[in-house]
């Protein structure tokens, strides 16, 4: 799972820096490879050193994505059809099984309201509270990540 999110997450940036060097119209394998080692290598050595990545995007997820994916698409849809002269020149109508433009506004609002309550406050409260529950766990470089403690040695 963590090559396809890996995958996903930094192609765009690959992209984009091959943009830049020139090199986004090879069609040599290796040397586009090779050209993306500078995304790449700082990326592992940050993964190596922060071992507690997962909390913090955990985190990131249920406070920065929740707006992005859910929050601001449907209020934007909202404000944009707000005033009845933008429902009555829209291209698309509501779906078949909504029927009508208050329904509609009605799913975007439980939307809103719904992925504010239990995605963003209890979903970023849990992770926020897994997050600092683990923080005493932490360490640059960990040899061994969350491990149970040393028990001191009985004489």
């Amino acid at each position: 799972m963590k090559f396809i999110t890996f995958g996903f997450a930094y192609t765009p940036l690959y992209f984009v820096w091959e943009k830049v060097t020139g090199f986004h119209t090879s069609r040599n394998i290796l040397v586009r490879a090779i050209v993306r080692l500078p995304v790449v290598l700082p990326i592992w050595f940050f993964a190596i050193i922060f071992p507690f990545f997962g909390p913090i995007n955990s985190a990131i997820r249920a406070l920065l994505v929740t707006f992005t994916v859910y929050i601001i698409p449907a209020a934007a849809h909202m404000a944009t059809y707000r005033t009845t002269f933008a429902r009555e020149n829209v291209v698309e109508k509501p779906p078949r099984f909504l029927k009508s433009w208050a329904a509609t506004y009605l799913l975007n609002l439980f939307v809103v309201l719904w992925t504010l309550v239990v995605d963003f406050g209890f979903g970023g409260w849990a992770s926020i509270t897994n997050f600092v529950h683990q923080i005493n766990t932490f360490g640059l470089f960990a040899k061994c990540y969350q491990c149970p403690p040393k028990k001191p040695p009985t004489h």
